[in-house]
């Protein structure tokens, strides 16, 4: 097989596993984490905050709804950029200017300030998942891409379980400043790394036709097939329009993955960041609080491992996504009823992020999947960008439906039918695609 010459995709396709590309997904699954971290943080702090401000929690709604707009804008716009002029640059300026945003939060004294800096930094945030997601997706060979791309996905639960026992542990000692000092610290000392061994994709390399530089990336990754230097005409296409998410068969298909990460996001983020402060409400202490979303993430970070898997063995994605997305919503109606208990708060929680939030980021892995090389971190961005939009609704809701005296039961209820809104519009996905295969380029 070491003279055997093959296209570009096969050999991406069909070599096994190497260290290079193994350090490839490291790596951006610790832009995950990191971007975990620092997204996960605002809710962490946010009791803490309104206790030293002296504001009302329920106003905190639209800091976290500043953050999700920033981070919609961002995923928009950073995809674009990165089909544009590359994901490694893209990825880049993204991971750069979360950190020095997040380095400036511990100097704001006040809400709309705050609001401001967490509006640029979850530009920042967003950008990163682009990259992240569609650079993992074009070094995975094709048998084991939706597992690897869960998998380096995983670092962004991981973060924020992270981020919640830091939290735990240096709020009550350092104050809530200091966790958005570790938050900008960790990416500040990751950029070097990413500048040195984060090669740019392959594959948007042959989009542009840089024979050099495959050439060179072929040599770096030790691949054993040579190439047999032909681009291939599906790979030429520079410029990646919005309007091309919508052509060639692709509407259908791209409405529907929106109306699923929309519902799902919303229905995350308003688990995440209201969680810490209904259950302290109820008389549950900070800690439990939020150890109870580090439950949460640490159930979501199973779940992605555990559906992804399923989905490359199996290989029916969309079923599999959408029982999973049943199945939570039923845990996350029962957090409601739970929270007089810790114990059983932390355990529906947990499986609340085993299926919903796991079925949803294995949702945006299908994503690179679904488009070819030069929509996908286009279409991966606005897949994001719109799902934003429901992590935006769903904390600003919260607030308003909160601030209204709603009952916690009513919340999770109403949260629970979201998930069923996904899994509704998942499965209609898989039935639009068994008409359309599904692009793996």
């Amino acid at each position: 097989m070491r003279h055997e010459k093959l296209s570009l995709e096969s050999i991406v396709d069909s070599s096994p596993l190497g260290r290079a590309q193994i350090m490839i997904i490291v790596i951006c699954a610790l832009v995950a984490v990191v971007d975990g971290f620092d997204t996960q943080s605002i809710a962490l702090v946010a009791p803490a905050i309104a206790a030293a401000w002296h504001v009302a929690p329920s106003r905190f709604g639209m800091v976290f709804g500043a953050g999700m707009f920033g981070s919609l804008v961002g995923a928009i716009v950073f995809g674009i950029c990165g089909d544009r002029f590359g994901r490694r640059p893209a990825l880049i300026a993204a991971v750069a200017l979360f950190a020095a945003t997040t380095s400036i939060t511990p100097l704001t004294s006040s809400l709309p300030v705050l609001g401001l800096v967490r509006l640029v930094t979850g530009f920042g945030l967003g950008g990163a998942l682009p990259g992240i997601i569609s650079v993992t997706s074009e070094y995975a060979p094709a048998k084991l891409r939706g597992t690897l791309v869960a998998l380096m996905f995983c670092g962004f639960p991981l973060g924020a379980v992270i981020g919640g026992i830091v939290s735990a542990g240096i709020i009550p000692a350092f104050g809530w400043a200091s966790v958005f000092y570790v938050g900008a610290a960790i990416p500040a000392l990751l950029m070097p790394i990413i500048w040195a061994v984060l090669p740019e994709s392959v594959r948007f390399l042959a989009m542009i036709q840089n024979r050099a530089a495959i050439k060179r990336v072929l040599e770096r990754m030790r691949w054993p097939a040579q190439w047999d230097g032909v681009l291939g005409s599906g790979l030429l296409e520079i410029r990646s329009p919005v309007a091309s998410l919508f052509a060639s068969g692709k509407a259908l298909g791209t409405v529907l993955l929106w109306t699923t990460l929309f519902l799902s996001l919303l229905l995350t983020y308003f688990l995440i960041n209201w969680m810490p402060i209904i259950a302290r409400q109820s008389g549950i202490g900070m800690t439990a609080a939020v150890l109870a979303v580090a439950a949460l993430n640490l159930g979501a970070i199973v779940g992605c491992l555990a559906i992804g898997r399923l989905c490359d063995l199996y290989g029916r994605p969309t079923i599999i996504i959408g029982c999973a997305f049943g199945i939570g919503a039923v845990a996350i109606a029962l957090i409601g009823v739970s929270k007089q208990s810790v114990a059983v708060l932390l355990a529906v929680t947990f499986l609340a992020g085993v299926f919903s939030i796991g079925a949803q980021m294995c949702t945006i892995a299908l994503c690179a999947s679904f488009y070819e090389t030069s929509l996908r971190a286009t279409g991966v961005g606005w897949a994001i960008g719109i799902g934003r939009v429901g992590s935006i609704v769903g904390p600003v809701l919260g607030g308003m439906l909160i601030a209204a005296g709603m009952a916690a039961v009513s919340l999770f209820i109403l949260v629970g039918a979201m998930s069923i809104g996904s899994a509704i519009a998942i499965v209609a996905l898989g039935l639009r695609t068994a008409r359309r295969p599904v692009i793996v380029q």
